[in-house]
């Protein structure tokens, strides 16, 4: 190694020590949500993804379910097909760009293969190249909803191959690896509890949605057909533990709407007292680690001074 180039180095490496490990910024690139239905996203995230999406993100929704058994009184055909209905008409609503649906049998993602999930969600990510990605937090503790799990894990998993060797198909035919750079892990219907956020390398993220709150309400009350199931199941818990309640009778719309209304607005509430909002949404969140690689600064050396 000739002498210039290793004063070359000797520079670089003094520069990297003397700065500081600045860790990567977010930027306003697309967003790609993993999702088992839409009532996941919008009651975990809505209220996040409508403020990326004013801040001119693209927002692409991935659906692993078909929605077919999310309703009372109707048929797992009549139910996807309206369900699906409601679901773009929510997204719309929200400011998606885009809403994609895998059509795998919801209740059962149990009997799909990880690895076909898994690849589903690659193809994805190097087709819209997501600088942002959310999906269901599966390390919450007593999850009790399998898609859920199934699909926060798997998503999980899926940035691990974004390099050129997984999908070679895929890479033939010029979609090459790519991984997204920040993670948000979403928990859907309750606020995070002691020991759950910010373990390991994620940091727990609260975000004021005060602005959008509102929208992501109408987006949820768009869900009409899964809405009305969860008043329903609702009322029957009340009245079999033997406190019926006169706001779900009779259980028409408004005692619909009023009841996920009332249940949102908690959660909000709750979230941003922790956070210091007025209403907020959390996330287990993973950003880029630091500008600088941590093995250049361990080596680096300030150049000595001259005697």
């Amino acid at each position: 190694m000739n002498l210039a180039r290793i004063g070359l180095l000797v520079l670089l490496a003094a520069v990297f020590a003397a700065a500081p490990p600045l860790a990567a910024q977010e930027g306003d690139g697309p967003v790609l949500v993993i999702t088992a239905g839409p009532r996941d996203y919008l009651f975990g995230a809505g209220g996040t993804l409508a403020a990326m999406i004013d801040a001119g993100r693209e927002v692409h929704v991935l659906q692993f379910g078909n929605l077919e058994k999310d309703s009372v009184n109707l048929g797992p055909a009549q139910t996807s097909l309206v369900s699906n209905e409601e679901a773009r008409a929510a997204a719309e609503i929200l400011g998606v760009s885009e809403v994609i649906n895998l059509g795998h049998k919801s209740g059962e993602l149990a009997y799909i293969s990880s690895s076909e999930m898994r690849n589903q969600v690659m193809s994805m990510v190097r087709f819209y190249k997501p600088e942002t990605m959310f999906f269901p937090d599966w390390y919450i503790n007593y999850i009790d909803d399998q898609d859920n799990y199934r699909v926060g894990r798997m998503a999980e998993e899926a940035p691990y191959g974004g390099g050129n060797y997984f999908l070679q198909e895929m890479t033939h035919i010029g979609f090459k690896g790519y991984s997204a750079r920040f993670y948000y892990f979403y928990s859907p219907y309750r606020p995070y509890r002691p020991g759950e956020g910010g373990k390991g390398r994620a940091s727990f993220k609260g975000v004021d949605i005060s602005s959008t709150f509102d929208r992501k309400l109408k987006a949820v009350l768009a869900l009409r057909t899964p809405n009305y199931r969860y008043a329903a199941e609702t009322k029957a818990r009340l009245e079999s533990a033997g406190r019926p309640s006169k706001l779900l009778t009779p259980l028409d719309e408004l005692a619909v709407d009023n009841l996920v209304t009332a249940f949102l607005t908690e959660l909000a509430a709750t979230v941003g007292a922790r956070h210091g909002h007025d209403r907020a949404e959390e996330f287990n969140f993973l950003g880029s680690g630091p500008a600088i690689p941590q093995h250049l600064l361990q080596r680096a050396r300030p150049i000595p001074t001259e005697r």
